[in-house]
């Protein structure tokens, strides 16, 4: 058994060994804290060792996403407009006549200011901005509002309402801008970043709303809205909400890569629910071209057919394995069409790399082209496939 008069001298040894160690690293320590350079000044002290520690921490929370927001959030803009709309009063034929004119007066069309607002992002040092037709294209006054917290007025150089695409200006010099960059070798599954004005809230401390997701599919094309055609999008999860249209979707290297346009919604659900897609940035390019040349787009050509989607009794009639495509129910003389070498009952699959599902594609599809380009036309006749060239000439 240990006795007590051994158990206190173990104790007492115990604790002459940690005690010459303490001071032996407490010395170490202060000589790396405290170490001095020739001259005797302290060249690194603690608080100094305590920073370095901290920053490291800091960087080490710092990645690809973060670096990219810092770099392309100086270029987003938060966009308010006022819009003129006309609207007329469901009665005002009542009021044609002089005797209810007496006492209502003239009740017929008004005029009303609406407000809205969007995203958009600055593409040059001279303060050209590029958002969405349906957030710009039809107002009267526009104001933008940059990071550093100050407004601009800006003004239409030209807006596309088929494309959903609207070039502003504002003025200014060696303002930031976004590096645009390639839609066409988008991978599915990579990371993208979504930045702008959702709700408005860029105005409570001027920055943008960033939202991460990644590339969920490519070329989809959607239903037409409003004589507008989106053909071609990406689609993405990362949240896109009412007021991000316009807005900037940045690959993980900070290339804008698509512009923020439409969400899908259903059941009623109003909010994000995952599914948003955005305009290509190669679109966005050519249309930007002709925008700043022409103010407009030149699609003044004819075709010369008139086409029908394909329904159950066609596919039978036909021996076609799918309802996918349109079928030709009449050719004009003297037409692109009929130059082309088409004819009645060809079906047309594709156009240009463009498959084509229905009569609403295929509108949408030609909105793509230019007066005097000259495109190929996949058909399906007698069973076989064929390919026609076909020049779209102006209307005469």
């Amino acid at each position: 058994m240990i006795t007590k008069k051994t158990f206190i001298l173990t104790i007492v040894v115990l604790t002459i060994i940690f005690s010459s160690s303490y001071f032996y690293l407490n010395s170490k320590l202060r000589g790396n804290f405290l170490s001095s350079n020739n001259s005797g000044d302290i060249s690194l002290t603690s608080l100094e060792q305590a920073k370095k520690f901290n920053d490291e921490i800091t960087n080490s929370r710092e990645n690809i996403i973060t670096k990219t927001v810092q770099k392309v959030s100086p270029a987003i803009v938060g966009i308010n407009v006022i819009e003129i709309r006309q609207y007329r009063d469901p009665f005002s034929s009542f009021f044609d006549d002089p005797f209810f004119r007496q006492f209502f007066g003239n009740r017929g069309n008004s005029s009303q200011k609406v407000q809205g607002l969007g995203s958009g992002y600055i593409i040059s040092p001279d303060g050209y901005i590029v958002t969405n037709d349906h957030v710009a294209g039809n107002a009267s006054e526009i104001t933008i509002t940059m990071t550093d917290g100050s407004h601009h007025e800006a003004k239409i150089i030209g807006s596309d309402p088929v494309s959903d695409i609207c070039l502003l200006k504002i003025d200014g010099e060696n303002l930031p801008y976004v590096e645009l960059g390639n839609s066409n070798d988008i991978i599915i599954g990579e990371w993208v970043i979504a930045l702008g004005n959702p709700f408005g809230l860029f105005e409570l401390n001027d920055k943008p709303t960033v939202t991460v997701g990644v590339i969920s599919a490519t070329g989809m094309n959607l239903e037409p809205i409003s004589d507008r055609y989106y053909l071609n999008m990406i689609q993405t999860d990362a949240a896109i909400n009412g007021g991000n249209s316009g807005g900037a979707l940045v690959n993980s290297i900070g290339q804008v890569i698509g512009m923020n346009t439409l969400i899908y919604t259903a059941g009623g659900v109003q909010g994000n629910i995952g599914l948003g897609f955005a305009i290509p940035i190669d679109k966005v390019k050519r249309i930007v071209t002709e925008l700043k040349s022409n103010g407009k787009i030149d699609r003044d050509f004819q075709i010369g057919m008139s086409i029908q989607s394909i329904d159950a009794g066609i596919m039978r009639y036909y021996n076609l394995k799918s309802n996918k495509g349109v079928i030709i129910t009449k050719i004009l003389p003297d037409t692109p069409a009929e130059n082309a070498g088409l004819k009645s009952g060809d079906i047309i699959t594709e156009i240009d790399g463009y498959k084509i599902n229905n009569e609403q594609t295929i509108f949408g599809v030609f909105q793509e082209f230019r007066t005097g380009q000259e495109i190929e036309v996949k058909i399906i006749r007698d069973n076989n496939e064929l390919t026609k060239k076909m020049k779209l000439e102006k209307n005469k």
